[in-house]
């Protein structure tokens, strides 16, 4: 009987003291977490930026570009007939 008593108040001696752990380091843990994250998506952005410069760059301020999409190979092989049309009629 006793062993049970102490094996109940060890977990609860361990749940409470991850329990004030989460609440001193928890915020510390969410900052660095966000701040990793800001670096990663400043990266990104400022790489995407030097894409979009690169590409104007070929033209000039103002003047309209369109980047034409590959063509799908997917509809040469599809056929033209989708399915079969059925006509409905509205009953009263």
């Amino acid at each position: 009987m006793m062993q049970i008593l102490i094996t109940i108040l060890i977990i609860l001696l361990i749940y409470y003291g991850v329990k004030i752990l989460a609440r001193l380091f928890g915020p510390m843990l969410l900052k660095y977490a966000s701040k990793k994250m800001e670096t990663k998506v400043r990266q990104k952005f400022e790489q995407y930026q030097q894409y979009q410069q690169q590409s104007a760059s070929g033209a000039q301020q103002g003047e309209t570009v369109i980047d034409h999409a590959p063509q799908n190979d997917s509809r040469k092989n599809s056929s033209g007939k989708v399915g079969e049309y059925i006509e409905f009629e509205e009953i009263d």
